[in-house]
């Protein structure tokens, strides 16, 4: 062997001393040392790969500082925000229904030129601003209630 080869073998000899130290297993612990007083609950394992994965941490109470009865400060945030968006949105059907509303007439709408003489045409025409105020009267309900539950969710969350 050359002088050079000889630091390499000794490092190699001594990582592989090192894997092959003993494992025991004592309950739920898996230990290369063990206490003599240890020794009588421990169990060798021979001949077994043994991986070992750190357990989570547990939460500290520093993060309960950064949220109100649980909830991360992010998602109160979120829920302010979509609670400014479903407002916008509410007060848009809103108009959106008085703007309808106007034109719907109590089911008499004004006649268009082209529908003086093609009575089908305005017939259809008031169904279709019936059928609007309908669906709109739906999108107001369903985000009147989205808002309720973000609102209850707030509330909830600042008490």
């Amino acid at each position: 062997m050359t002088p050079k080869f000889v630091p390499l073998l000794l490092l190699f000899c001594a990582f592989g001393s090192e894997a092959q130290d003993r494992i025991y297993r004592c309950g739920n612990e898996y230990t290369n040392t063990v206490a003599r007083e240890r020794l009588g609950e421990c169990v060798l394992i021979s001949g077994a790969n043994v991986t070992v994965v750190p357990a989570l941490k547990a939460p500290s109470s520093k993060g309960a500082s950064n949220s109100v009865q649980g909830k991360p400060a992010n998602q109160r945030a979120k829920d302010l925000d979509a609670r400014i968006i479903l407002e916008s949105e509410l007060s848009k059907a809103r108009v959106r229904k008085l703007e309808l509303s106007a034109e719907y007439n109590n089911g008499e709408p004004e006649k268009l030129g082209s529908e003086t003489r093609n009575n089908q045409k305005y017939l259809d025409r008031v169904a279709d601003i019936k059928a609007k105020i309908q669906s709109n009267d739906a999108d107001i309900a369903s985000i009147s209630r989205e808002l309720a539950r973000i609102n209850g969710s707030l509330s909830a969350s600042s008490r």
